[in-house]
């Protein structure tokens, strides 16, 4: 069989391609971002480091000036509206078609993730029930996916791929509960005019999809300039338009399966039976014609949903959430311990986080599981079932995104970071050991 040809710059590249495909190169890229961050925070670059971050920009048109936000908050509103675009074009997936399509199967993991996000509010409300330092209790509810499949992935085929669907599905039910939380607790004054030309577009999006709308540039120019335009103006998280924008994008196909193959087995007897000049590197107009007919109907077959979706996320988990990161990871160390806990913000973090989501998503899983209203996934037991707790204890990039909307007092948010970072690092390590040491014990 020929071999496909090799150039000089595959050298470079295929080694790029593969560590990208690895499921575990997200977590990778993004704890690295944060030991980056850490040390520019640190080291003799922290005062550039935190004021590159105020420096702001917008756009100036007739004199008057639009959208002038500091670096930090284009990164926060601007880029991370992508991040969360991506997470509603996955909760769509899944929903239509994936772990939550089945409701019996989706029961376990959407009580999992419920678990996981209430126990840890009412552990940090505990610690801190009145006051600003209240307004933290979304911070600990939340779960990085990419954390906790990267370490989850570290440990190869000695775990049951069910496991690995559990963890993915309860995450993308925790995500969901954090945009919720973000939309009706985080959100400041409402302009509900700029809300209601969102909804419009919205509605266009809406209308498009029903009407067998497929191009992508359509719904990247309302969902961008619409919608995100009128959401960021009118109050209500930018993020949170993104989810709904996400929504919106088609997620069915205009050629099934079965015809799809057989089209493309024709169009490939075509493709063989034309005569290639090889001893010239082109292709005839024939097969030109061919392989275009191809691309059109693949792209058919293909749901706009996930052409997005594939294209998008390499992007999201190499760029947006390394740059998310080092934005705001950086957290200089030179603090006073009794600073630290002069509020018991970072130990309300911490521990609902650790404490809150072993509890939250192991004890709801078993409460269902022992009143028959779901089984354990096949090659599930409680030992590795705890493992996934501790591993939903990694809290790192929702976490601080919502430290980021529930705080102005920056002391609190240098709180609020230390016990992310401290809960993640030890839910991660012990989340490892404890799914390391438990895959030869009986499922339940």
């Amino acid at each position: 069989m020929p071999e496909e040809k090799k150039v000089p710059i595959d050298i470079v590249l295929k080694p790029i391609q593969r560590f990208i495909l690895e499921e575990k190169s997200g977590g990778i890229v993004l704890g690295l971002s944060v030991v980056i961050a850490m040390f520019l925070a640190n080291g003799s670059w922290s005062n550039e480091y935190f004021h590159f971050l105020e420096h702001k920009f917008g756009f100036v048109f007739n004199g008057n000036s639009f959208f002038e936000y500091s670096i930090h908050h284009w990164i926060n509103d601007g880029l991370m509206a992508i991040f969360f675009f991506v997470v509603g074009l996955e909760l769509k997936r899944e929903i239509v078609g994936g772990e939550l399509s089945n409701p019996r199967k989706a029961l376990l993991p959407i009580a999992a993730a419920i678990g996981g996000m209430v126990v840890p509010a009412l552990i940090y409300i505990a610690f801190n029930n009145s006051g600003e330092v209240h307004h933290g209790w979304g911070i600990p509810m939340a779960t990085d996916i990419a954390f906790a499949l990267g370490v989850l992935f570290l440990l190869g085929s000695r775990i049951p791929l069910t496991i690995k669907i559990f963890l993915t599905a309860l995450a993308i039910v925790d995500d969901l509960g954090a945009v919720l939380v973000i939309a009706f607790f985080y959100t400041s004054d409402i302009s509900y005019y700029n809300l209601a030309i969102g909804f419009v577009f919205v509605l266009l999006m809406y209308l498009g999809n029903r009407m067998g709308v497929r191009s992508i540039l359509f719904y990247a120019v309302l969902g961008i300039l619409g919608v995100w335009t009128s959401f960021l103006l009118s109050g209500v998280h930018a993020t949170i338009a993104s989810v709904i924008a996400a929504f919106m994008i088609p997620a069915d196909v205009k050629i099934k399966e079965n015809l799809f193959f057989e089209r493309i087995r024709k169009y490939l007897d075509k493709f063989k039976s034309k005569d290639p000049n090889s001893k010239i590197p082109t292709l005839t107009n024939d097969q030109l014609h061919i392989l275009e007919k191809i691309k059109i109907d693949t792209n058919k077959a293909i749901p706009p949903l996930q052409i997005l979706e594939h294209a998008m996320h390499p992007f999201v988990t190499f760029i947006i959430i390394p740059i998310f990161a080092l934005a705001n990871a950086g957290v200089s160390l030179d603090i006073n311990i009794d600073e630290l806990f002069s509020t018991h913000v970072a130990l309300g973090v911490a521990l609902g986080l650790l404490l809150g989501k072993v509890l939250g998503v192991v004890g709801f899983t078993l409460l269902l599981v022992k009143l028959k209203v779901a089984p354990f996934p096949e090659g599930m037991n409680i030992k590795n079932l705890l493992g996934i707790g501790l591993l939903a204890s990694i809290g790192f990039t929702m976490s601080l995104f919502i430290t980021s909307l529930a705080f102005t007092n920056p002391e609190y948010v240098v709180q609020a970071k230390i016990g992310i970072f401290v809960a993640s690092i030890i839910g991660g390590i012990l989340g490892y050991i404890v799914l390391s040491r438990s895959t030869n014990s009986k499922p339940c």
